[in-house]
């Protein structure tokens, strides 16, 4: 029985080893080969090695797109975060029999194309959609708000496609949380605000970090989001769109590409040293209260 498992094991994980080799290192080495070649008309890239793609990135017009891409994704974070938590701790504290089905209604809209209900959202927000007939009909406004293609409804859009994977780590760390804690720091005379603030965020941090990490990242490469909703609001992911689809510049898209994969790996970083102040905390004490 013994050697079956262990045999099963070598071949589930070999597997999944050979998987992520093809299919995620390579292609993530092939991308950062990229970025330091030179673009050709001909072949696409060529030598000589060089980093000027990476100097081009500090260019005041890229990184002004940047700084854009990361105000709207930042602001869909908030947003994820704010209805998430709420609704995550809701979830957590009905019965267990409750469960279940509230969080299959979270996981149901991954069922629809997310490219389909962005095309919803245009209907809704559109000069003839839904919020503007609705306030027409009411008399609140006389003539149609502008809603569509505007930063709103690129970080409405963001925000509606990416609350589950925000809701459902901030589940997993609310459901792991000690009530217990919560009781006795209740007897030691603290408020709901103080127990909140000071037991229930920092011991589900990690969740907190994983669901802006699972939010910010994507939100930033959603480039049909903006195409969609934007117009001329753009996200880093239609800037590496373009140099790929349209310019033809693979170095180029690929050294933007690499910025990405850099400020996902901060993020990871980030979400460690959450988990490593959580297990150092190991416990409450009076005088936080």
């Amino acid at each position: 029985m013994k050697h079956h498992i262990s045999q099963f094991r070598f071949w589930a994980i070999g597997l999944i080893t050979v998987w992520l080799a093809l299919f995620v290192f390579m292609p993530n080495v092939l991308v950062l080969i990229t970025s330091v070649l030179t673009r050709d008309t001909v072949d696409t890239v060529a030598l000589p090695f060089n980093v000027e793609n990476y100097v081009r990135t500090l260019d005041i017009l890229y990184l002004q797109v940047l700084l854009d891409s990361l105000g709207m994704s930042l602001l869909a974070m908030v947003v994820c975060l704010l209805i998430g938590y709420p609704f995550a701790m809701c979830i957590a504290q009905l019965p267990k029999r409750w469960q279940p089905i509230l969080l299959f209604l979270v996981i149901l809209p991954f069922w629809t194309n997310s490219l389909v209900r962005t095309y919803a959202l245009q209907f809704i927000l559109g000069n003839k959609g839904l919020i503007n007939n609705l306030l027409l009909w009411v008399g609140v406004i006389e003539k149609p708000l502008q809603l569509l293609y505007t930063k709103f409804a690129v970080v409405l859009g963001l925000s509606y496609i990416l609350l589950p994977f925000m809701v459902l780590p901030l589940f997993s760390a609310l459901e792991k949380l000690d009530v217990r804690l919560l009781h006795a720091a209740k007897d030691l005379g603290a408020g709901a605000f103080h127990r909140f603030w000071r037991i229930t965020v920092p011991l589900t941090s990690p969740g907190i970090v994983a669901g802006c990490l699972m939010v910010l990242l994507p939100a930033m490469g959603m480039f049909y989001i903006s195409d969609l909703l934007g117009g001329k609001n753009l996200l880093l992911g239609n800037v590496i769109k373009t140099q790929f689809l349209n310019t033809r510049d693979w170095p180029f898209g690929s050294a933007l590409s690499v910025l990405l994969i850099v400020l996902l790996g901060f993020m990871l970083w980030l979400y460690f040293r959450a988990a490593k102040f959580v297990s150092r905390q190991g416990g409450i004490n009076d005088s936080d209260f």
